[in-house]
């Protein structure tokens, strides 16, 4: 069990990484963007685009690495107060009865909302913007999976802490 919540971390880590490389391309966008438009007042709709495209996926793909690193937000007025082993369940219950259905329902109706914009050949309304939109909105269910990865990883390490302090 152990080897196997280790791999899932790695996966975590991999999508902190991309995450880190499209924020660094995201910063790039926006410094091409600013000089093209104040230094050659040249605009281009499709890079405007590209930087909330950018800034989505980078944010849907860090969700997964920030539940790793137990970076997301709780309400911890109890939480802080609960022996390390009722945290462990208490993150264990959350997984279970939130985290995973939560994931579910995402990969669910994104895959749908993702596969009817490609089969719609969907793309920006704009002149010059980005031709295929499809590409964006599959980050959603993507990013589900991702997040269900990482779950797992982090219902393995709780369900590890719990066995640990039960001896």
């Amino acid at each position: 069990m152990e080897r196997l919540q280790k791999v899932l971390d790695r996966f975590s880590d991999i999508f902190g990484r991309i995450s880190i490389m499209l924020l660094i391309l995201l910063l790039l966008n926006v410094f091409y963007d600013v000089i093209a438009r104040y230094f050659f007042k040249s605009s281009s709709i499709g890079m405007q685009e590209m930087e909330w495209h950018l800034f989505a996926s980078m944010f849907l793909i860090g969700i997964a690495y920030t539940l790793k690193e137990e970076g997301h937000v709780r309400v911890d007025v109890l939480y802080e107060k609960f022996s390390e082993k009722k945290q462990a369940w208490v993150n264990v219950l959350g997984c279970i009865f939130f985290l995973f259905p939560f994931v579910g329902l995402i990969m669910w109706f994104g895959y749908g909302f993702a596969f009817e914009a490609y089969d719609l050949g969907e793309m920006s309304g704009d002149p010059g913007g980005l031709k295929y939109r499809w590409i964006i909105k599959s980050m959603i269910p993507l990013s589900a999976l991702m997040l269900a990865i990482s779950g797992l990883g982090f219902l393995l390490k709780n369900i590890m802490s719990i066995r640990k302090l039960k001896d």
